[in-house]
């Protein structure tokens, strides 16, 4: 007679064939896998012979039992109930098939390598370091069969495998070029169908931020959407422990989901992890079939494997470049208006380049040309462009060694803040320093242009402190970081009033300021805006 063990819910069994010794565990390549936290790895040891069958405990946690009673070893009869840890089989007495093996004569082995049922064939396979860019043995394997029946010798499928081969170098070489991420993707899904005989392929990629699996291809041979073609807890389990696995009969598997991979109509399943350099998980790739119990075997989900690991190095390029394209970009908008360091610390600011921003307290710098109109009227523009650049550049090196930001220019007036969207508690000071040194350059520009015959320049200069918006605005193709509010308003307006050569400060700044240099009062401003006049000073020099 052939033996059976069946689970007490009736959902798992296994056949218990031929004389030798099956272990029984939580181990993956148990030859009675049993996927419980009350089994051990290696729980007991079922074994058959002409007398019947046997079970002997392990050293197991949780013990093992017979009928209720715990034992070490014992003889089981057909009817009896063993349970291993919590989890208990009923021994069944299955009548052999015609011409069939009987018990004690061999046969074919047991389902193992992880099956959640005698129907399939669960085999996992750790992906880390070097191995997930290893090729599969079996496309570098040559050996071969001696000749059957007199007929020529029989090679192990070469050519197929060096087809293969070849179509894995092709592969490398496609994706290497491929710089958008989402291309990328659509690639790597149209390679697996031509590198595996699959019906459906998904990848997921994690969320750098969060790490949660998201989808972003799932369709079929056809180019059809598959829909969530992803089992959750397979996809999490893949990427968690950095294994691929391979399932011969889904259905009957657990862990790919139950009757989500039933709704589907999935019969295999292999899954593999995209491991990038440094050993993390980028995402996992997934195929199925929906036609054919039994269709992958080890050799499939080693070319998974393989082909998984060149697409992670592929992916891993391509976001390394997308992000230091977005960084670029950042660094090319930022630096017209902040210091090069500066814009370096703020390109890598994952939100550095979206919409919006917040409220920040800030010293805010106008400095304007006096009598500039006038002057321009008697000047050639080519002129009037060299002396501004000359102008301009000097003053942006002040705002730039005192740690400022450069909001923008304004016909032949310059805008500049300190506070965002970096802040230091010294920024009134700096921004004071700055239009010092404004002045200090001015004057030697000046003199120069003096001993050249060109003409020379005044300026007025106001500051003012308090809060103010600051952020990007514009659209997702343009954006310009810049502050907004009465803040910015009053610095300009104190501007206007200022004479050439004169530094005039609201009371919000003197009082903000740790160093403050000599000032004089000056009478209060009507300003327009404003309710009331408003106290002003003014720097001495």
């Amino acid at each position: 007679m052939l033996y059976k063990l069946v689970s007490a819910e009736g959902d798992q069994s296994f056949d218990l064939r031929g004389s030798g010794t099956l272990v029984v565990g939580r181990a993956l390549n148990s030859d009675i896998p049993v996927f419980d936290p009350t089994i051990s790895r290696r729980h007991a040891e079922v074994s058959c012979d002409a007398e019947g069958v046997k079970v002997r405990d392990l050293g197991s946690s949780n013990g093992t039992y017979l009928n209720g009673a715990k034992i070490t070893a014992a003889r089981v009869a057909p009817g009896d109930v063993v349970t291993f840890g919590k989890v208990a089989f009923r021994l069944r007495e299955v009548a052999p098939s015609a011409g069939g093996p009987r018990a004690g004569e061999g046969g074919p082995p047991p389902s193992g390598g992880g099956g959640l049922g005698n129907a399939t064939i669960l085999r996992q396979l750790r992906v880390s370091g070097e191995q997930r860019l290893r090729l599969p043995a079996s496309l570098l394997a040559t050996d071969s069969r001696p000749a059957v029946n007199g007929g020529p010798s029989a090679p192990r499928d070469v050519e197929l495998a060096q087809q293969k081969l070849t179509l894995l170098l092709e592969v490398a070489t496609g994706l290497s070029g491929a710089v958008d991420v989402d291309a990328l993707l659509e690639k790597i899904a149209g390679y697996s169908f031509d590198i595996l005989d699959v019906d459906r392929v998904a990848i997921l990629l994690a969320d750098p931020v969060s790490g949660e699996l998201v989808p972003k291809i799932a369709r079929d041979r056809r180019g059809s959407d598959a829909g969530r073609a992803v089992p959750q807890s397979i996809a999490r389990k893949v990427v968690e422990e950095k294994v691929a696995i391979l399932s011969d009969n889904a259905p009957e598997d657990q862990r790919f989901g139950g009757q989500s991979i039933l709704l589907q109509r999935v019969r295999s399943a292999m899954c593999a992890p995209l491991v990038g350099r440094e050993e993390s998980a980028l995402g996992v790739l997934y195929v199925d079939n929906l036609t054919a119990t039994h269709r992958f075997e080890d050799d499939d989900l080693e070319l998974l494997v393989a082909f998984a690991g060149i697409a992670a190095v592929a992916i891993e390029n391509s976001q390394l470049a997308e992000r230091s394209r977005r960084e670029a970009l950042v660094r090319a908008n930022f630096e017209r208006y902040f210091a090069p360091s500066l814009a370096a610390r703020i390109a890598e600011s994952p939100g550095a380049l979206t919409l919006g921003g917040e409220k920040r307290s800030i010293a805010v710098l106008f400095s304007d040309i006096r009598g500039f109109t006038p002057l321009s009227e008697t000047m050639r523009p080519d002129d009037i462009a060299a002396l501004l650049s000359e102008y301009f550049t000097e003053m942006v090196e002040c705002v730039f060694r005192n740690g400022g930001t450069l909001d923008k220019f304004v016909g032949d007036s310059v805008m500049a803040q300190w506070g965002a969207p970096i802040s230091a508690p010294d920024d009134p000071d700096r921004a004071l320093h700055a239009a010092v040194e404004m002045l200090e350059a001015l004057a030697a520009l000046n003199a120069k242009w003096r001993r050249e015959g060109r003409p020379e320049l005044q300026v007025g200069i106001g500051l003012n402190y308090g809060e103010a918006f600051a952020g990007n605005i514009g659209s997702e193709r343009r954006l310009e970081f810049t502050v907004i509010g009465d803040t910015v308003n009053t610095a300009a307006r104190l501007c206007a009033a200022a004479e050439g050569g004169e530094i005039l400060v609201t009371d919000a700044l003197r009082r903000a300021l740790r160093a403050p240099p000599r000032l004089e009062v000056c009478d209060p401003l009507a300003l327009k805006g404003k309710s009331s006049t408003v106290p002003v000073y003014r720097v001495r020099r």
